[in-house]
């Protein structure tokens, strides 16, 4: 009688157990129904073989991250350009100078600004087409145009660069304006360094060049590594520095479910689940890690190295060596979901140990 009161008292706890309350799906359950004709989700088995093609795959989520211009400015001195000021000074020692007075034998003529079409106005010369020249050239032109009127006469010029002679770094460094470019075509790297350098609180920052109505990006440790990226910067270049802004999701049986940014340029699947904690190991499911991704209906093939569907579930192996090779070169793209499925084993587990103490009670 005892006993069966037990296991009548017991009942409620198992049948309790077959719910037990989980903190992710399992993976028979995310993959229920997949398999149909109609279903909108293919499954990729992620393996060595199978990752060959799976690289090929056009990105989901195409980002200009690496597309840097090797077309870059002669080490030259800087050309005079339209918007630039001159200063011209013009000594002249004669006593009957048309420029110059007993008393002052120098006449300064300031702010002079290079005309959209590249002139300038010269007294007693006229127009003067100055640009495209050094700074050098544009004085000894002068010069010589003023030769007829002051033969002895000698010519002083200063240029202070317009918009079209100076570089903008806007963003992501310490000191950000407006710099003017110097005689010599600086490099990026010393433009860069001349603002201050890259701010060190960007997350795996992005150099970004707009130049002429065309736009480049580069990693930044890819700039810094390779001498060939130190490019020479033009007049009218602007820079611009930006933090990383690409993410994954993480959730499942995993140490945290959160957003998770890239801290590098590339992360495999096993360094997005290291990047978290790593799996449970009491509640993950080691052959049921999956990656989650959605493509443009552009990327959809029924052929050739492309998805069938534009959603797309691959799975991973992690007890076997070939899936964990596998998962190591497998590369996160943004936005994608890393999920760990639950294991059956611990609501296994929990319920055989309601029963061996359900057996215990009706001893």
């Amino acid at each position: 009688m005892m006993r069966r009161m037990a296991m009548a008292l017991a009942l409620p706890a198992l049948l309790a157990a077959c719910g037990v309350p989980r903190g992710a799906a399992m993976q028979s359950e995310i993959l229920s129904g997949t398999q149909s004709e109609t279903s909108n989700v293919q499954v990729v088995e992620v393996t060595r073989e199978t990752l060959a093609e799976i690289e090929n795959w056009p990105p989901a989520h195409p980002q200009m991250r690496h597309n840097w211009t090797r077309a870059s400015a002669a080490a030259t001195a800087r050309l005079i350009r339209a918007g630039d000021r001159m200063t011209i000074s013009v000594w002249d020692s004669q006593p009957d100078s048309l420029l110059t007075t007993g008393e002052q034998r120098v006449v300064n003529m300031q702010n002079v600004e290079v005309s959209a079409t590249g002139y300038i106005f010269v007294p007693y010369v006229g127009e003067v087409r100055v640009a495209g020249m050094s700074s050098d050239r544009a004085r000894r032109e002068i010069q010589d145009l003023l030769a007829p009127i002051v033969p002895d006469g000698q010519v002083q010029l200063a240029v202070t660069p317009g918009s079209n002679n100076t570089i903008d770094v806007v963003t992501g460094v310490s000191r950000p304006g407006r710099i003017e470019l110097p005689e010599i075509s600086p490099t990026i790297l010393s433009v860069l360094a001349e603002a201050g350098g890259i701010s060190p609180s960007l997350r795996n920052p992005l150099v970004r060049l707009n130049r002429a109505g065309e736009s480049y990006a580069i990693p930044a440790a890819d700039l810094f590594a390779d001498p060939s990226n130190d490019i020479r910067l033009r007049g009218g270049d602007r820079v611009l520095v930006e933090e990383d802004q690409r993410s994954y999701i993480a959730l499942g049986a995993a140490g945290s479910e959160q957003v998770v940014y890239f801290e590098r340029e590339t992360i495999s699947a096993l360094d997005a689940l290291s990047t978290i904690g790593g799996l449970s190991d009491t509640r993950a499911d080691l052959q049921g890690v999956m990656v989650l991704r959605e493509y443009p209906e552009s990327a959809v093939r029924e052929t050739g190295a492309y998805p069938r569907k534009t959603q797309v579930v691959f799975t991973f192996d992690l007890a076997s060596a070939d899936g964990l090779f596998a998962a190591q070169r497998f590369h996160i793209e943004p936005n994608d979901v890393v999920l760990a499925t639950e294991s059956a084993l611990p609501a296994v587990t929990q319920l055989l140990s309601l029963l061996r103490t359900v057996n215990n009670i009706a001893r």
